[in-house]
């Protein structure tokens, strides 16, 4: 039972974990295309910024969500009886 308590721990520590590197990685990778993709056409800067936002927050939901099956594994834990 203990074993089981260890792995589930472990497993929500790998969701939290590459959750971030994964967010973090693909915000990064969007914010440099926006500054790329702004100085080639300065014109567009206001539109093309309201969409790396919205996308932006969209990556940070899917990190979110990975973090609440987390929490849902770590505290109501399916899996001991």
């Amino acid at each position: 039972m203990e074993n089981v308590l260890g792995l589930v721990a472990l497993a929500c520590g790998l969701i939290v974990a590459l959750g971030a590197v994964g967010a973090s990685i693909g915000i990064a990778l969007m914010g440099g295309k926006y500054l790329e993709a702004s100085a080639r056409q300065p014109e567009l800067m206001n539109e093309l910024q309201t969409k790396m936002f919205i996308l932006a927050g969209l990556i940070d939901a899917a990190f979110l969500i990975g973090v609440a099956v987390a929490l849902l594994f770590a505290f109501a834990n399916p899996f001991v009886i």
